[in-house]
């Protein structure tokens, strides 16, 4: 249903103000901001248009005086904070980047709004601060804060001169390059990050830049794709702010343990801190262990759709990242997807899984035939699917290899058969629609949608759109070309193909529920029998010799290439199975989003998230210490909601030492030793007034307070 929203005209509410508030832990501090612009705006009017100057304590007086004198008009009378007011007036002429992009993206999010009549609007007034960003490690002053001429100017007048160059002096570590990383360093260039004589910014990120990274990631032009993205948006930034040229430094590598030695321990140490612009956990779960291993401040973002958080993470002050849990990635049992879909999104992840048993698993198969020695004998008998895969070599170099584009779309043509014919008469002859369960219960209800068999239909645009985008996929992993083929000589090939009538085979089982065995699950082989069909199987394939230089080309699957059928495979496959079972079906887009894994982003929610991740940045350089002037941030741009929490503080624990009780911090905390022996181990813990009982590495046992001292004599001296 459509909601109407009246909005009041901007005389009612200068004097009676409808709030949205950002930020809870500051419930008063709208009301006072909303006193204190209106106050700013008859200064300047009285000044020829000027502003307050930075910090100036000559100027802050008049502002006050103006802003008490609209607190007591309306018919709330408002209660100053004259901190506040002074503050508003100090920074009047600022300028900051990561402000900008909080309100550029609320703002642009909120035009979206208006023209789609999506999501809900912001009603009237939204008024949001970061005063704890301002630094107490430098002094601030008129002179401090006075324009230099420079680029910084506007954050100068906030922060003071002195904090331009601990910015600027800042060597920080980014990892990921796409839409939140891009955001990140544009921020960063605009504040200066990195450029002083001691400061530099590592990027990495080891994905290339693909189409459809166009729409958001802003760094990116046409140009670009196929480029590396970490390059690209470094020569971006770079030409935004030229002092950071020589200041940069790009990895083209994954950050994991695969990569330590290029992230080694002296590139850890050197660092100020890290900000992840990651879109998994397991990687930023990576970084997370490094940054507690190396005691490194950590920022933390990430947005879907209009939904975005931001998180910090301080040694000795927060838990870090893995210190909660986020909720494992959505999956289908393989009963429902085998048989018994329900929904789209089975469909299509049945459509994705048919397109990786078509075109990349097999070719990947065959290929390791042609190239490993003995892979009959040392790979095949370690998988545990000696069958299949055996069975996939042979259709594919022998009783399937097509010799021509023809050939591809008769195997195409069975294909669909077999899938949509065949496969669904074996279901049904195994579980007739009118049969029941063991409870007497209809066997197809609830989610069990009983499915129909589908007749080929040249006519029908999705039955031939499957001929067409299998035919090609199979021929690009032969190297076989389509020759221009139009849609009537698809047609023609297949009205000359003899399609053989389907009759069921009572000796097929299918599983009927995820909780039962799964019965064509393969055995462990036992004998004779088995071994004899392996055996047989393989007299069947051609020697790798005999086929010298023949390699298949396995399908690399890329959802943003329009013109490579493989989004419009498995949108095809996927309502064609839709329709099997009566589901309604679903558009490429959809299918696209879906099958691609997609993350929805949108460039309003990553400008804001990015903007918040900033302006704790700037807390994390001025090096403050009390958790409550940190923030995470949690929004939504639809409904709208902001909500601020102070970081969860990291456990803390306690023990007797021989000089008092002692306070640890039971995740950044560890006692470390160096190239000592067990004896001089035990005697150091012993100093500290803790007892070691046991000691252990990995799954040796080398110390225990029950060992007979004759056991541990030898061992005391070995370090």
């Amino acid at each position: 249903m459509p909601k109407f929203i009246n909005f009041e005209p901007l005389t009612e509410q200068l004097k009676k103000p409808e709030l949205l508030i950002s930020d809870f832990a500051k419930f008063d501090r709208p009301s006072q901001l909303h006193i204190g612009f209106q106050a700013l705006h008859a200064f300047a009017e009285s000044h020829g248009g000027e502003l307050p100057r930075p910090h100036s304590d000559a100027d802050a007086p008049e502002v006050l005086k103006y802003a008490q004198e609209l607190a007591v008009q309306g018919d709330d009378k408002i209660e100053l904070n004259e901190k506040l007011i002074r503050e508003l007036s100090y920074q009047a002429r600022g300028d900051l980047s990561p402000m900008a992009a909080f309100f550029g993206g609320l703002a642009a999010q909120e035009v979206l709004k208006s023209v789609s009549g999506k999501f809900h609007p912001v009603v009237q007034w939204l008024y949001f601060d970061s005063l704890e960003s301002l630094p107490s490690s430098v002094k601030r002053s008129e002179e401090l804060c006075k324009p230099l001429g420079t680029r910084y100017d506007g954050q100068i007048a906030v922060f003071g001169k002195e904090f331009q160059e601990k910015i600027a002096n800042i060597r920080e570590f980014l990892v990921g390059a796409g839409a939140i990383g891009c955001e990140l360093l544009k921020n960063w260039a605009m504040i200066g990050l990195g450029t002083g004589p001691r400061g530099s910014i590592a990027v990495t990120d080891m994905d290339q830049i693909e189409k459809s990274n166009l729409n958001r990631q802003f760094l990116f032009r046409p140009k670009d794709v196929g480029k590396l993205k970490s390059d690209c948006a470094v020569e971006a930034v770079q030409a935004m702010n030229p002092d950071l040229k020589g200041k940069v430094v790009t990895y083209r590598d994954r950050v994991g343990q695969d990569t330590e030695h290029v992230f080694n321990e002296s590139f850890w140490e050197e660092l100020d801190g890290i900000t992840n612009a990651l879109d998994n956990v397991d990687a930023r779960t990576y970084v997370d262990r490094r940054c507690v291993f190396f005691r490194k401040p950590l920022l933390d973002s990430g947005t879907l759709g209009t939904k975005g958080n931001t998180q910090v993470i301080l040694p000795n002050l927060t838990e870090s990242y893995s210190s909660s849990q986020d909720p494992p990635e959505q999956s289908f049992p393989m009963c429902t997807l085998r048989s018994f879909p329900n929904r789209i999104e089975h469909t299509i992840a049945w459509a994705r899984d048919l397109f990786q048993s078509y075109f990349v698993g097999p070719p990947e198969t065959v290929n390791l035939y042609l190239t490993q020695p003995k892979y009959i004998e040392q790979t095949l008998k370690q998988t545990g699917n000696e069958k299949q895969t055996l069975e996939n070599i042979r259709d594919f170099l022998v009783t399937e290899k097509p010799l021509s584009f023809e050939d591809c779309v008769i195997w195409a043509r069975q294909q669909f058969e077999q899938q949509y014919n065949n496969a669904i008469q074996q279901l049904l002859y195994n579980f007739p629609k009118d049969s029941s369960t063991s409870s007497g219960a209809p066997f197809w209800s609830g989610p069990k949608r009983a499915p129909n068999p589908l007749k080929f239909d040249p006519s029908n645009k999705t039955h031939l759109g499957f001929i067409i985008t299998a035919a090609n996929l199979h021929a690009f992993n032969y190297g076989i070309k389509c020759g221009g083929f139009g849609e009537e000589q698809y047609k023609r090939v297949m009205e000359n193909m003899i399609v053989p009538e389907f009759s069921p085979n009572p000796t097929v089982k299918i599983q009927a529920d995820d909780n039962e065995p799964d019965p064509n699950a393969q055995p462990a082989r036992s004998g004779f029998d088995d071994n004899e069909e392996l055996q047989r199987i393989a007299s069947t394939l051609p020697p790798p010799k005999s086929l010298a230089g023949f390699r298949l080309v396995p399908v690399e699957f890329e959802k943003d290439d329009d013109l490579n059928h493989h989004i419009d495979f498995i949108t095809a496959a996927s309502n064609l199975r839709a329709e099997n079972y009566a589901i309604a079906q679903a558009d490429r887009l959809k299918t696209k989003f879906i099958a691609g894994k997609i993350i929805p982003a949108i460039a309003t929610t990553t400008a804001l998230a990015t903007g918040l991740v900033v302006l704790e940045l700037y807390k994390v350089i001025d090096g403050k210490t009390d958790i409550e002037q940190f923030k995470n941030g949690f929004v939504n741009l639809a409904l709208p909601f902001f909500g601020f929490s102070e970081p969860i503080a990291s456990p803390k624990g306690k023990y007797l030492s021989k000089s008092g009780e002692v306070t640890v911090d039971k995740l950044w905390d560890r006692f470390e030793v160096d190239d000592v022996t067990l004896k001089e181990f035990l005697e150091i813990f012993k100093e500290r007034g803790l007892d070691i009982t046991m000691v252990s590495s990995g799954v040796s046992l080398l110390y225990a307070s029950f060992y007979p001292q004759s056991k541990l004599k030898d061992r005391m001296t070995l370090k």
